[in-house]
């Protein structure tokens, strides 16, 4: 697993990466950066068309990780939920072959979550993957 951070517009990789990002469970999506993956992707009724999402967990639509972290839009992610989603999502990755990853910094926008803390989550999870991972921030 190689793991870089770049001052980088996130959807500059849809075409050559899988792309991730966090959600609740509701599928709210009305702030931060889930507002343009709605707006690109259109994947709320995608989601809802699941039933209810039992949460921590990952679902994948398209080349498009949705680790859902909390229940409601307006509540936090633990670094407990962080750590079962980002596992859902490694088990995907192994699954679907995925050798190119790209994401925001998860959970530590609106989230609030530490980023040292998120990626070294990630960092584990991820380890033995050959797997690129590329971290996006404006």
């Amino acid at each position: 697993m190689t793991i870089r951070e770049i001052r980088e517009n996130l959807f500059s990789f849809e075409k050559t990466h899988y792309l991730a990002h966090c959600i609740s469970s509701d599928c709210a999506m009305g702030a931060g950066i889930a507002v343009e993956f709605e707006r690109k992707y259109k994947l709320r009724s995608q989601l809802q068309s699941k039933g209810h999402i039992i949460w921590p967990t990952t679902v994948l639509i398209g080349k498009i990780f949705n680790l859902i972290t909390k229940a409601r839009y307006w509540e936090k992610p633990t670094y407990e939920t962080m750590r079962v989603a980002v596992h859902e999502m490694r088990l995907l990755c192994e699954k679907n072959e995925v050798k190119k990853l790209a994401m925001p910094k998860i959970g530590c926008g609106l989230d609030r979550l530490h980023w040292g803390a998120v990626k070294a989550i990630i960092e584990e999870e991820f380890k033995d993957l050959d797997i690129e991972i590329v971290v996006c921030y404006l």
